[in-house]
């Protein structure tokens, strides 16, 4: 595990997780969250120096619920695409919130294995956040991706 700058990993020191952070809080304002109250937010910096940030939007049917990262992801492909080299995503307090499952999953799509997450625990490679991923490279181990 890396510590909260993330030096043990000798990796990225020019993201500036304290803009990510107040994006991502600054982004839980904007959450539509009239069900549960729980507003969250998230920022990730981009390969080429972008912020791209969402919110959650919640939705009396819970299931089709989005989100934070959901947003966040629209919004990278929207911008022009790109991978994700670091996240931050936190509640309407500015605490850490690991993201869930499926949201993990998509920040491997649209990261690397070493895009870095700020976590409650540090910041940590989503190599470390999830490993034995589901990827690309599995399904091209089948068949061709384009």
């Amino acid at each position: 595990m890396t510590g909260a700058d993330g030096a043990a990993h000798g990796i990225r020191d020019d993201v500036d997780w304290e803009a990510l952070r107040a994006e991502a809080v600054r982004m839980t304002t904007l959450a539509y969250a009239p069900y549960s109250r729980f507003a969250v937010g998230v920022a990730g910096l981009v390969e080429d120096g972008r912020v791209v940030s969402g919110c959650n939007v919640e939705n009396a049917a819970y299931g089709v619920t989005l989100c934070a990262e959901c947003g966040m992801v629209s919004q990278l492909h929207a911008t022009g695409g790109g991978r994700l080299v670091a996240v931050w995503c936190v509640d309407r307090n500015g605490d850490t919130l690991m993201p869930c499952g499926r949201c993990r999953q998509l920040l491997w799509e649209n990261g690397t294995p070493d895009t870095l997450l700020q976590t409650p625990a540090g910041i940590l490679a989503m190599h470390e956040v999830l490993p034995q991923a589901f990827g690309r490279d599995v399904l091209e181990a089948v068949a061709p991706v384009d």
